[in-house]
């Protein structure tokens, strides 16, 4: 039999809780609630009273959740999904067949921008809607109903799908090249980082055998492009995607002082990639779901537009 008292919890308070398990503060919730961080801890104090189980261990300012509130706030989550879903459906708003896409500059420019219109011959009704985020967005908050991400996809309670993978090749200027001939010399270099992978080098170096590299320094870089041409600058040793670097190699702005082939059999799992991710339930909208089977059915291994020579 039901617990009946589970009839009795107020959506009100659920709506509190789902903020704040997003948020991870009940001031960032008040802030987006539009009310007073008491007013958010009254009613996670009456979910917790109606639950009989404590969801926040308070510590100071700082909230920790416990296990309870990790378990709920996968379901509650998933709840309000199907909320906006039902609103969505029978809503009448002019924009039924907009598409809240996004996607990460770099796949934008190289991969993108080509092929968009191949989509929009299949969904001609469709009204897109690009933004560039870099990182994952925040799909309620920002209105993003599906993103392209570059990564390893590893992000959780999404619908993930490879897209294409991202091979990188270790590449310097000739100068640099010439002290550099074997992994153990990439010791006591200065070693360029994305912003996005801490660890794309520290994967790298076990695979080249050489995990105690200790680099002079690092470097790290918000784009691609920008980190390709601190590579050019001689700055330090670079991961650059291979598209990018076929001009620059015949030019000899860079050089691949291990050989092009040196991370060629890396783990699939160390590769990064450019990923299709989006809330589960966002598949349930007509156009979004036509857009997904578009863009994964898409061959993607052939770049959409030539690298950019020279382009910041």
């Amino acid at each position: 039999m039901r617990n009946p008292s589970l009839r009795m919890i107020p959506l009100n308070a659920l709506r509190v809780f789902w903020v704040v398990s997003r948020k991870g503060s009940f001031r960032a919730a008040a802030d987006e609630l539009l009310v007073s961080p008491q007013a958010v801890s009254q009613q996670i104090k009456l979910l917790e009273d109606i639950l009989g189980a404590p969801l926040y261990r308070r510590k100071g300012r700082v909230i920790e959740p416990t296990e309870q509130a990790r378990v709920l706030a996968h379901y509650v989550e998933a709840g309000f999904e199907e909320f906006a879903e039902g609103v969505r459906r029978i809503s009448k708003a002019p924009y039924r067949n907009r598409i809240n896409i996004n996607v990460s500059p770099y796949f934008a420019t190289r991969f993108l921008m080509a092929r968009l219109d191949r989509f929009r011959e299949r969904l001609p009704g469709a009204d897109l809607r690009l933004t560039t985020m870099i990182d994952l967005p925040d799909f309620h908050a920002d209105e993003v109903d599906v993103s392209i991400q570059w990564g390893f996809g590893t992000w959780k309670d999404h619908d993930v799908t490879l897209l294409v993978r991202d091979p990188k090749i270790i590449c310097c200027s000739p100068a640099l090249a010439r002290e550099i001939s074997t992994p153990e010399d990439l010791t006591g270099r200065t070693l360029l980082h994305p912003a996005l992978s801490r660890d794309l080098w520290s994967r790298v170096l076990r695979h080249l055998g050489n995990s105690d590299c200790d680099p002079a320094g690092e470097i790290e870089f918000q784009d691609a492009a920008t980190m390709r041409r601190g590579a050019i600058n001689g700055l330090g040793v670079g991961l650059v995607s291979e598209i990018d670097l076929r001009e620059d190699l015949k030019t000899g702005r860079l050089v691949a002082p291990l050989g092009e082939d040196a991370l060629k059999d890396m783990d699939a799992a160390d590769i990064p990639g450019f990923y299709l991710v989006l809330p589960r339930a966002n598949r349930r909208i007509e156009a979004v779901a036509t857009f997904c089977d578009w863009i994964t059915a898409e061959d993607w291994n052939a770049p959409g537009e030539p690298p950019l020579v020279g382009a910041p």
